[in-house]
């Protein structure tokens, strides 16, 4: 197997954020190489621009700007904080439903970045030029997390436990801080953005309601352009009552998994995952895995 192959092959056998980390640092590298050699910046484009009317003719880059970063310790810092809580939150939720915060993270982000920008006075705010990073995205999840479960703990340094609130509160804020202070107030205005989204997510979902489901559904409808279309035809037997029966099955057995993990949820967040049994753990791992 040839390392091209090789690679391909590891690629494809990552989750969906494994992608999405991957990507982001192969972006990173491209860039800096054209950068050093040709002194071109390649992805100006993909940048988010701080004028609303430049934004106009590059939409896309509501989303793109959380691909690129500006420095080295930007892009390790967000893809290890990324990597750390994609693991915890898709043991405990679906993996979509996890993409669909990040991703309307990063979106409220941008968002809030061109409002201020665009809204506020100049002598108050002062964010002029572009945005980039995936900071918005995962401060959604820290958020999100935080809100949801605010009393689970993690374990930091292996020497003591932190429950997940106290975490979101300390970013918090460092950020209005630094925001306040004019240093880089674009990007923490960014971080904002993600920060309201995680929290109303979290908020809606102990409702019931999922927010993202929408989006998903469009994220879904657009990936599908891209699936090569199948020339087969589906023969179908009249099997009725069969699957009368499999569909209901299904769905009992499902409610059943949904009640048991909201179960296991409301136990952690009141004594944290650590309160949790061997069975319990490894249920999650395993419904982490579907």
């Amino acid at each position: 197997m040839s390392t091209i192959q090789d690679l391909k092959y590891k690629f494809n056998n990552l989750d969906v954020f494994g992608k999405i980390i991957a990507i982001n640092v192969v972006i990173f590298i491209v860039g800096l190489i054209f950068e050093a050699l040709l002194r071109i910046d390649l992805f100006t484009y993909f940048e988010l621009p701080s004028d609303v009317m430049d934004f106009l003719f590059q939409p896309w880059s509501i989303i793109t700007y959380g691909f690129l970063h500006n420095g080295i310790f930007h892009v390790i810092f967000n893809m290890l904080f990324l990597y750390y809580l994609s693991r915890v939150t898709t043991n405990l939720f679906r993996s979509k439903m996890i993409l669909n915060i990040y991703l309307l993270g990063i979106i409220c982000g941008g968002l809030a970045f061109l409002a201020f920008n665009n809204l506020m006075p100049a002598s108050f705010f002062s964010g002029k030029g572009i945005l980039v990073g995936a900071s918005a995205g995962v401060s959604a999840l820290l958020l999100f997390v935080a809100a949801y479960m605010p009393n689970s703990e993690i374990r930091l340094f292996n020497a003591f436990n932190v429950k997940w609130k106290h975490i979101a509160m300390v970013f918090v804020g460092f950020d209005l801080i630094r925001m306040l202070s004019g240093l880089n107030q674009g990007g923490y205005v960014a971080h904002f953005g993600g920060y309201l989204l995680g929290y109303i997510y979290a908020t809606q979902l102990t409702k019931g309601t999922d927010i993202g489901a929408g989006f998903e559904r469009m994220m879904d409808r657009i990936v599908s352009w891209f699936k090569p279309k199948s020339n087969l035809k589906t023969v179908h037997k009249n099997k009725t009552k069969r699957t009368t029966s499999r569909k209901t099955k299904t769905g009992s057995e499902a409610l059943s998994k949904q009640k048991k993990i909201d179960a296991i949820l409301d136990k952690i967040s009141k004594s944290g995952y650590e309160s949790l049994t061997a069975d319990e753990k490894a249920f999650l791992f395993k419904v982490g895995k579907d």
